[in-house]
């Protein structure tokens, strides 16, 4: 969990956005937004409706069956419709999700197990799903969007903004596999930075520096083929082959949730922003306590 934001942090989050993005869109901006379902909406919610409050127009892309999306929403929303159900989704959700939960010794197992997991193949295969809605993709081509905020989880905002030649503002906690590094050309040496997967620190030793050196290896292995349906998707949408890195290079800014007090030393690129505690509520006044003596603390 990140740390508890300053006071009045969240609330300047989206005025840093939007000067971030473009001066012109900082006037009076359009912004498309493509979601992740489930927890990651929670916190990217509150942005968007921080930058609805500053005036700016937002309209968010979902799919008709999702858990969190929307519902409750005071923007405008475009659905369209996908093949599979809300139950199809729980289920697929609940294998993927007890996978996780394996000691960390067995991670790298849990990777090469989810590799075929059809939690993976539903998410991906509802960017198809967009794109077969030929009324809503000349809607998005037609709206003249001043960018696309997204959750890249999915790869479809990635996809989007593509298609439709968009500066993309990724807001995440961190990325699966190496495409961040890759992506955003930012170093990472092996011998000081270690993986997300397993639980090492920048001060490993020659041992632990080998091991981080073929978990790195086993991620080029594994990673292209978890993505393998989402870049298929991509392609025939974009009618060229792409990569996961010909997506994540494009990204114009990256908004980190998390702090560099929680990261381990590492070089950054200029587009790179930390945006710590935007995780967290605004911690409430604690309620008043009336203190009455008894006769035993006398």
């Amino acid at each position: 969990m990140s740390p508890m934001a300053p006071s009045g942090f969240p609330a300047s989050l989206p005025l840093c956005l939007c000067i971030l993005l473009a001066s012109g869109f900082a006037q009076a901006g359009r912004l498309l937004v493509v979601p992740m379902d489930g927890s990651h909406w929670f916190t990217m919610q509150s942005v968007v409706e921080k930058l609805i409050q500053k005036g700016h127009e937002v309209v968010a892309v979902v799919p008709e069956v999702s858990w969190q999306l929307g519902k409750s929403l005071n923007f405008t929303v475009k659905t369209y419709s996908i093949s599979h159900t809300l139950e199809d989704l729980d289920q697929e959700f609940k294998v993927f999700s007890d996978s996780r939960w394996r000691p960390w010794e067995e991670n790298l197992y849990s990777v090469f197990h989810n590799t075929n997991s059809k939690y993976f193949e539903l998410i991906f295969s509802q960017c198809r799903s967009l794109f077969n809605d030929k009324k809503l993709v000349e809607y998005l081509k037609q709206s003249s969007f001043d960018a696309v905020f997204l959750d890249p989880f999915d790869v479809c905002g990635l996809t989007v903004a593509k298609y439709l030649s968009l500066p993309s503002v990724v807001f995440t906690r961190g990325v699966f596999c190496y495409f961040l590094d890759n992506g955003a050309q930012c170093p990472s040496p092996l011998s000081y930075v270690p993986r997300r997967l397993f639980r090492l620190t920048d001060s490993m030793t020659f041992k632990e520096r080998v091991w981080n050196h073929l978990v790195y290896a086993a991620e080029h292995l594994i990673c292209p083929f978890v993505y393998k349906t989402a870049i298929e998707i991509a392609s025939e949408v974009l009618q060229t082959p792409v990569t996961v890195t010909d997506l994540f290079s494009q990204v114009s800014i990256w908004l980190l949730r998390t702090d560099f007090v929680l990261e381990v030393p590492r070089p950054l690129m200029p587009n790179m922003v930390f945006i710590g505690g935007i995780n967290c509520h605004q911690g409430k006044p604690l309620s008043k306590v009336c203190c009455l003596s008894s006769p035993s603390a006398r």
